[in-house]
């Protein structure tokens, strides 16, 4: 799989995909991530790549122009079967989305930041709206950093143990059940007995009833 992502600020996306689980699913080359700057499309000696909204409102507000070139030279190197721009009032991330966009084979991804982009973009190209939340971070590069390793997690061969990721909490709609690891007893605090009672039936159900427990509870 490959995931572009456009951006005015690079810097911090190249951190988070240098650690950890993704790192190594992108060493083994199961996934390529590529940042591209929106600056160097920028326009004019200073390459610009905002300005103030139609309107009279605050703030500053990502011009069309360096996107769609962006976007054009992209599209002229790599046939994409989704352009996601991370945006609050995009559909709300779910399991079932990461799963869907983990079957595709090349994604590019947008970034806003200040008060967004020009609207305009969504009439330029058929753009999928997506949200991590219902709340607003200075920039989409956390939203896409998000949205891509809960993607590239489930790729075969990034998870040394594949089954792992297939018992993760919402993959069935439902709430994964609580883990515990050594030492057995803690300060008094103990691990469920049919966890170390090494009978499978009654870790099963244990497990199962957790898991209806934690799912209600939620709902």
């Amino acid at each position: 799989m490959r995931i572009d992502i456009i951006t005015c600020a690079p810097a911090p996306l190249e951190h988070l995909f240098s650690y950890g689980v993704i790192k190594r699913a992108l060493d083994k080359g199961i996934a390529a991530v590529h940042i591209h700057n929106l600056r160097d499309y920028g326009i004019g000696k200073h390459k610009k790549i905002d300005d103030a909204p139609y309107g009279g409102e605050a703030g500053m507000v990502l011009m069309l122009e360096p996107i769609v070139t962006c976007i054009e030279k992209l599209q002229k190197e790599h046939t994409y079967d989704e352009l996601i721009y991370l945006a609050p009032e995009g559909e709300v991330l779910t399991q079932s989305i990461a799963n869907q966009l983990s079957l595709q084979q090349n994604l590019l991804f947008l970034c806003g930041h200040y008060k967004g982009i020009d609207e305009r973009i969504c009439d330029c190209f058929p753009i999928r709206k997506i949200s991590i939340g219902e709340y607003i971070l200075p920039g989409g590069e956390l939203p896409a950093a998000i949205l891509a390793q809960s993607i590239i997690r489930l790729l075969p061969g990034a998870i040394s143990d594949e089954t792992s990721a297939l018992n993760d909490s919402f993959q069935d709609g439902l709430i994964a059940p609580p883990v515990f690891t050594r030492p057995a007893v803690f300060n008094e605090l103990e691990v469920p007995p049919e966890l170390r009672s090494g009978d499978k039936l009654k870790i099963t159900q244990w497990r199962t009833q957790q898991i209806q427990l934690r799912t209600l509870k939620k709902s």
